[in-house]
């Protein structure tokens, strides 16, 4: 009886956490009086395994989720039927061309960034070449594009700075924007060796505290973003 009392305690309140970093707790306690709203997610993966947004999802939220993988965001369209589902490279600039570094398909690695790449001990495979989308053009061409996106949520190793760079703050006025950060002038990128006097001096830092967000959270490699007028 004490077990099945504990039991229901714990479920009661203690909460699960589907992100890799469990930064989706985090995002969801700032949401907490906000059972419906609207994400973007860059850099998806998996709609429920190491996902920042899946725990939105499950409270009523939906939104936008983009991914290079083909299987990737075939699994969102069976599992997140509420959400749209892209299947793109992000790029600054719609139909830019990128070179691909390419470890394997369903591989979270896969990247744009030359630096990251050349950072890594494992080797990539091949290097394709491929067009991309704008984030602008993404939203503009969906069902919210003239809603409000409360959550922005971007991880796509090493190249956020870039993707966000002509994102169109001033129309897309979003609350929060949680993004991985990565250092690769660290010889190892083991969490431990990040540094936030670093940090602070990124380009990535700098894009979104010129665009008047601020700093709030700091959990593993993602960085906690809001709008300094926002309301939660």
């Amino acid at each position: 009886m004490i077990n099945y009392f504990k039991k229901i305690y714990y479920e009661k309140y203690s909460r699960k956490s589907y992100s890799l970093s469990n930064v989706d707790l985090v995002i969801e306690r700032i949401f907490k009086k906000k059972d419906k709203g609207i994400f973007i997610d860059v850099g998806c993966n998996h709609p429920i395994k190491y996902n920042n947004t899946y725990l939105l999802y499950k409270k009523g939220w939906s939104g936008i989720n983009i991914d290079l993988d083909t299987e990737s965001i075939n699994q969102f369209n069976k599992l997140r039927t509420r959400d749209i589902n892209i299947q793109t490279l992000i790029t600054s600039y719609d139909d830019e061309e990128k070179d691909l570094f390419f470890y394997h398909d369903r591989s979270a690695i896969n990247t744009i960034s030359k630096d990251l790449a050349n950072s890594r001990k494992k080797e990539y495979q091949e290097i394709r070449k491929l067009k991309g989308k704008s984030l602008n053009t993404i939203i503009e061409n969906s069902k919210f594009k003239n809603l409000k996106i409360d959550l922005l949520s971007i991880d796509i190793e090493n190249y956020e700075y870039e993707a966000l760079k002509n994102f169109n703050f001033q129309k897309y006025d979003i609350d929060m924007i949680v993004t991985e950060i990565t250092d690769t002038s660290i010889k190892n990128l083991e969490i431990f060796n990040l540094s936030l006097e670093n940090i602070v001096k990124t380009d990535l830092y700098n894009l979104l505290i010129n665009n008047n967000y601020k700093l709030v959270n700091w959990v593993n490699a993602d960085l906690i973003f809001v709008k300094k007028n926002s309301k939660f």
